[in-house]
């Protein structure tokens, strides 16, 4: 009996959650299979000992423009030492499952980098790399299904230890499932201190227990702002609602620098999250703290005594998203076991299943249900609290380029927020929630909202560097901010040329800041010509054939080439899969043209300028 039972590492490295989602459902199914698993973030892991494990799956995510998530940073900077050498892991097997969106230009760019690098340390595969595809009819689970049934029935080859009754045979469903992984602790309101909290030590509390955290990521907020301006940029007749907010900070200020990001913590609707609290016969007036179920024998030593108790209601307020995000695949599996009504039992079933599973795309993730409304659509369903707290999606703060300058704006935050609505397959409109909560707001309201500030994809550039700067739509918002700066520079020392590129449907109703770009292409203005920049501008519906950002770069070629000779950054901003590659294909056409030589050394030569530092884009979708 000597073998101890084999057992599987999975690996994940998560942004929004994605990849965490579909590394637990790896681990469950391995489970399932009598393999025992576990699932462990790539910051939480010792990259040292990975020679010493014997089968690993990597569940990793791509973010923007090729990015990796934060977790991953760490860990991937370990597996790039020189000294590693090429036989580190020769006794390890892996498999990578890499999560993206074929809309990109770095399609799964971290999956590919990691999956060649464990090779190189002399990993062996076990499988070809699978990578999940936003894009897919049924988002990475098309890809992840079939991936994971070829993985199984490899291992099993490989060793049949790993599955006992083989790759095939399936514990039922109800006996895996098993508690939930937090566990809530209820106080009576006596034992409760009257402490009084500030609202960040409630935010700090509440955010520091919720099971939704990814990363170490800081509960607790840099600080709060307050509203002073809210003033739609767009006129009537426009497609689009874009916003200019003003904020000032509230107490305490933050440094920041232009091209950084602030996140911001949206408020739910409060009778949504009423309708939530009753729907799960909850008492919101109850006090408790979240946690993990391992240190149930930890005893008073433990943890769970440095939590505060928390009011129920705000812990779902600020920490579950019960309105705007879908829930997972595995909420329907598990809401199936609580189902009392035998047809609302066998629809979630099904709903849960491989065969389902593009019937729960269209009904969940296309029409971005909200867990309310599914928790509405099956009435039978009374799931414990325990199980929501793990499940349902964490609520998360959402993140903006900020607009303004710290010199030309002191002790103030600016952002350029397009408002976002959208008509659903089956034609009911859905909203954003951050933004349309911003958009309702008024300053008079003075609320105190929590924010975390961030440095970007974009440095802020010394005011010696020439610039180039392609910001369509809201993709303007960081650039409003450096061309300010700049203007407040130039009154004491000499500044570099800046040429902008601006691009929106139309002229009359998209335009955002117009007078602000035009102030600045008069005399002696940051974009004005006899400061040796330009103002460029590409309205796409003006006219019979589109205009677009990238045409207007081919037609100042030979100028955006004297910038790019005379050590010129590039920075690209906006809101568009498609936009940055059609930029980078304009540019390579530039350099190309006007040297003479071909695509790809043009290619390689922005390569190289990206390498450098000086080719910096920021997308969102």
């Amino acid at each position: 009996m000597g073998e101890k039972p084999r057992k599987l590492l999975v690996l994940y490295a998560s942004q929004t959650g994605n990849a965490l989602d579909a590394a637990e459902r790896i681990g469950r199914e391995a489970e399932r299979r009598g393999c025992a698993a576990s699932v462990v973030s790539t910051d939480e892991f010792d990259a040292s000992s990975l020679p010493h494990e014997e089968a690993v799956v990597f569940v990793v995510s791509t973010t923007g423009q090729g990015d990796s998530p934060d977790s991953f940073k760490v860990f991937w900077r370990f597996l790039l030492q020189k000294n590693l050498g090429n036989s580190w892991l020769q006794r390890v097997r892996f498999a990578v499952f890499g999560l993206g969106d074929s809309g990109y230009q770095k399609y799964n760019f971290v999956a590919k980098k990691l999956d060649k690098r464990l090779s190189d340390l002399g990993a062996t595969t076990i499988i070809e790399k699978g990578l999940g595809d936003d894009q897919h009819p049924s988002g990475y689970e098309g890809t992840l299904d079939p991936w994971m049934l070829s993985f199984w029935s490899t291992l099993y080859q490989i060793n049949p230890e790993y599955f006992p009754n083989g790759p095939d045979v399936m514990i039922p469903r109800d006996e895996v499932i098993d508690q939930p992984k937090y566990r809530i602790l209820y106080h009576t309101q006596e034992k409760v201190e009257p402490k009084l909290l500030a609202e960040s030590d409630i935010i700090q509390k509440a955010r520091g227990m919720s099971p939704g955290k990814l990363s170490k990521e800081k509960s607790e907020p840099d600080c709060f702002l307050k509203m002073t301006r809210n003033e739609v940029l767009t006129k009537a007749g426009s497609t689009k609602d874009v916003r200019h907010f003003e904020f000032q900070f509230v107490s305490s200020t933050m440094e920041y620098e232009v091209g950084d990001v602030v996140e911001l913590l949206p408020s739910q609707n409060p009778s949504a999250i009423d309708a939530f609290i009753e729907r799960c016969d909850l008492d919101p007036e109850s006090f408790i703290t979240v946690c993990p179920r391992e240190t149930e024998n930890m005893g008073s030593r433990g943890e769970v005594t440095t939590q505060f108790p928390i009011k129920l209601k705000t812990f779902v307020e600020l920490t579950m998203d019960v309105t705007s995000a879908s829930p997972r695949r595995y909420f329907f599996e598990v809401m199936s076991l609580y189902a009392t009504a035998e047809h609302e039992k066998e629809r979630l079933q099904y709903f849960a299943s491989s065969e389902g599973r593009d019937d729960l795309y269209n009904y969940n993730q296309k029409e971005r249900r909200s867990v309310l409304e599914v928790l509405e659509d099956f009435p039978s369903v009374k799931i414990p609290f325990e199980w929501l707290v793990q499940l349902v999606p964490a609520l998360k703060p959402r993140a903006f380029s900020i607009s303004s300058s710290p010199l030309a704006h002191p002790a103030q935050v600016h952002l350029t927020v397009s408002i976002v609505s959208w008509i659903t397959p089956y034609k009911r409109t859905r909203k954003g929630l951050c933004s349309s909560w911003l958009a309702s707001l008024t300053p008079e309201q003075e609320i105190n909202i929590p924010v975390w500030f961030h440095k970007g994809s974009l440095p802020a550039p010394p005011q010696s560097l020439p610039l180039i700067l392609v910001g369509p739509g809201t993709g303007c918002a960081p650039f409003r901010g450096f061309i300010a700066e700049r203007a407040i520079q130039a009154q004491s020392s000499p500044i570099a040329p800046v040429m902008f590129f601006f691009g929106c449907r139309n002229k009359d109703t998209d335009f955002l800041y117009s007078d602000f770009w035009e102030s600045h292409t008069r005399e002696g203005g940051m974009l004005s010509e006899e400061k040796g920049g330009g103002f460029y501008t590409a309205f796409s519906r003006d006219q019979p054939k589109k205009v677009y950002v990238q045409h207007k770069i081919r037609e100042m070629s030979k100028k955006v080439w004297d910038f790019l000779c005379d050590g010129a950054a590039v920075y690209v901003a906006g809101s568009s899969t498609k936009m940055p590659s059609d930029v980078m294909s304009a540019l390579e056409d530039v350099v190309s043209e006007e040297t003479g030589g071909s695509k790809e050394v043009a290619s390689r030569w922005l390569k190289a300028l990206e390498k450098a530092g000086r080719y910096n884009v920021e997308a969102w979708s």
